[in-house]
């Protein structure tokens, strides 16, 4: 399967959510699905004028079900609203906030048993890169999310070099698909047979402009999209690059 998510992050598109839903709808499709993801309090907004194509996501989900957890939004309470997907162990997540590894697998279990699927996020920093340690990294990082809750659910995957965002770097498409044969080659190991092929998607300054070199050599089944994602011709742009070889 193959996905363009947009993860608005604490924005929203300059041209409104009304014209931007507009503009995304009226893409032809490719084969692909969309998914956007903004702020939680907009998350009916698009829901509303999502169809066809184009689905809603959320950008995170809480790690119980219900209780007494201050600001956290339940995986079924987004289901609830609407959601199909929701991304699970961002980054900005895991390097602002400092969720541990332990907490984003309960995320990610809880997104799982909601009937959601899970945008499941990896990445490696400049210091982890620069020592070759990269594919032992990631394994790591999905071999920590396994769980017995996780073997039922639709699991995509996210590879988003920490190094390549926003700094106006990115990978190259040959180094991207090196990194997305390592992580086949740990979600074999670690993962249930069901996620052993995972759509992998590849996050980090995707703009129209290197979106040519990452899906015809990087060995990738989609894009998650930050900045770009906010303007809806540049996201259009992508989506419309990615049509099947």
């Amino acid at each position: 399967m193959r996905y363009l998510v947009a993860n608005w992050k604490m924005n929203l598109p300059p041209e409104g959510i009304n014209d931007y839903m507009r503009a995304v709808s009226d893409t032809e499709p490719n084969g692909a699905s969309i998914v956007i993801a903004p702020p939680f309090p907009y998350l009916a907004d698009v829901a509303g004028r999502a169809g066809g194509i184009v689905h809603l996501g959320a950008q995170n989900c809480g790690d119980q079900p219900s209780g007494a957890f201050t600001g956290e939004v339940s995986a079924s309470m987004l289901r609830d609203v609407g959601a199909a997907y929701v991304i699970v162990g961002h980054s900005e997540r895991r390097n602002v906030y400092l969720e541990s590894e332990t907490l984003i697998a309960r995320r990610l279990a809880m997104a799982v048993e909601a009937g959601l699927t899970a945008v499941f996020c990896i990445g490696e920093d400049l210091r982890v890169r620069e020592a070759g340690h990269t594919a032992r990294f990631l394994a790591d990082q999905i071999k920590a999310a396994v769980s017995p809750a996780i073997e039922g659910g639709d699991i995509i995957v996210a590879y988003e070099p920490v190094w390549a965002i926003g700094t106006g770097r990115h990978a190259t498409g040959d180094l991207c698909a090196e990194t997305v044969a390592e992580i086949r080659e740990a979600l074999s190991r670690f993962w249930p047979a069901k996620h052993a092929r995972a759509s992998i998607l590849y996050g980090g300054s995707v703009t129209p402009e290197n979106r040519d070199d990452l899906w015809g050599n990087g060995g990738i089944d989609g894009f998650l999209v930050g900045g770009a994602s906010l303007d809806s011709s540049k996201f259009r742009a992508i989506y419309d690059g990615m049509r099947p070889a």
